[in-house]
């Protein structure tokens, strides 16, 4: 596909560059990163790129924070929108190619839609299985920020990007979990720290390839033209792709539509 040329042309593009340690390997060691150890760093992530900060957020303190928290709150930033952009990646491509799971969508019947052309297809997913999906999302947010005596918070020694097992008790959920959202069938528990580093290098890189990638795809979408190496690769469309749901929930009662 074309994308992927132009994909390329951007392998690096933050400052927020440091890999962490994954969850296989954690440790009670409090991980307070420096703008000297982004700048170390981030050749290992782009040779070409380095450490590339012009809005100088490195030496930012937000809401009255040090540095190296700030540094954590970037850092985690970065790599769950990568994630996120990874999975909006993929699923774009599957909805694109008319990829659906065989069974039923709802309880009442409802087939998965065929549409192949992915924000509208979101379109044709009725509100309460988006609310459904939302609902999801919002547990794992609220979980992700979670600070235990396991699991130190990104802005308070944490690691950036690491995300917390579904521990039960009192510290956790009321009942067992049987998985966990990171390595749930354990592969990854005796990997090395040497490995763990680098293959979060890999997730850093391709998160930003993602992020540019469906931005890309719903830039061409929304304004063809804009990305003249997708032109007539993706269709066009009319909608909202900022817009969720098909009314606008929270202007409604102002009398917003």
């Amino acid at each position: 596909m074309k994308f992927a040329v132009l994909s390329t042309l951007f392998a690096a593009a933050t400052a927020f560059q440091a890999p962490s340690v994954g969850p296989s390997i954690r440790s009670n060691v409090a991980v307070h990163e420096t703008k000297a150890d982004l700048e170390s760093l981030a050749g290992d992530l782009n040779p070409l790129v380095k450490f590339y900060d012009p809005l100088n957020l490195a030496e930012a303190e937000f809401w009255g924070a040090t540095n190296e928290s700030t540094i954590g709150f970037l850092r985690h930033a970065e790599i769950k929108h990568g994630r996120v952009a990874m999975f909006a990646f993929v699923g774009y491509i599957a909805h694109a190619n008319g990829i659906k799971w065989p069974w039923a969508m709802q309880m009442d019947g409802t087939p998965f839609p065929s549409e192949t052309n992915p924000p509208a297809l979101w379109d044709a997913i009725s509100d309460e299985a988006k609310w459904q999906i939302f609902l999801v999302i919002g547990f794992l947010e609220f979980w992700s920020e979670l600070s235990t005596p396991q699991h130190k918070h990104y802005m308070s020694g944490g690691r950036p990007g690491d995300f917390p097992d579904f521990t039960y008790g009192e510290d956790g959920i009321p009942h067992p979990v049987p998985f966990n959202l990171y390595d749930p069938f354990k592969f990854n528990k005796n990997m090395s720290p040497e490995k763990s580093a680098k293959g979060l290098q890999k997730e850093i890189n391709n998160g930003r390839l993602a992020m540019f990638g469906i931005l890309g795809f719903l830039a061409e979408q929304t304004t063809p033209g804009s990305v003249p190496l997708l032109k007539g690769v993706v269709p066009a469309y009319s909608g909202e792709v900022m817009a969720p749901f098909s009314t606008n929930v929270i202007g409604m009662p102002f009398g917003m539509n």
